[in-house]
């Protein structure tokens, strides 16, 4: 009889920040996604937000953008499911500068103007 291991995202996270702090970000990357999706499950989604931003980091750490633009719009998007806009912000200024770095200016622009609404819409609730 084999017993499924239940996997900790708690100590997951711990373990995915000190990959990405000694640089081993593709690890890291890999760490925080699985850590992402556990989060999520769990309906913990301020963490699997970060979770998801953190894979994005190490993505563009590494010079993946491509895959840092898919992680930083994941993360960007279910912040502003579940109303962390400020955080969305973050995530897709992040976004924007991976899109810079691929040389795609026609994303960079629709990602200054998404910014721009979301900063716009947190200014007016103030």
């Amino acid at each position: 009889m084999t017993e499924k291991v239940r996997e900790d995202p708690v100590k997951m996270h711990k373990d995915a920040n000190n990959l990405m702090d000694s640089g081993k970000y593709g690890e890291a990357r890999d760490l925080f996604l699985r850590t992402a999706e556990l989060y999520r499950k769990a309906q913990n989604f301020f963490d699997a937000t970060t979770m998801l931003y953190k894979a994005g980091e190490c993505s563009f750490a590494l010079k993946e953008y491509e895959k840092a633009v898919e992680n930083f719009a994941k993360s960007a998007e279910l912040s502003l499911q579940k109303g962390f806009d400020r955080f969305a912000v973050s995530a897709f200024e992040y976004a924007r500068d991976s899109q810079k770095a691929l040389g795609n200016t026609a994303e960079v622009s629709e990602l200054e103007k998404k910014i721009k609404e979301i900063k716009t819409k947190l200014e007016s609730a103030f």
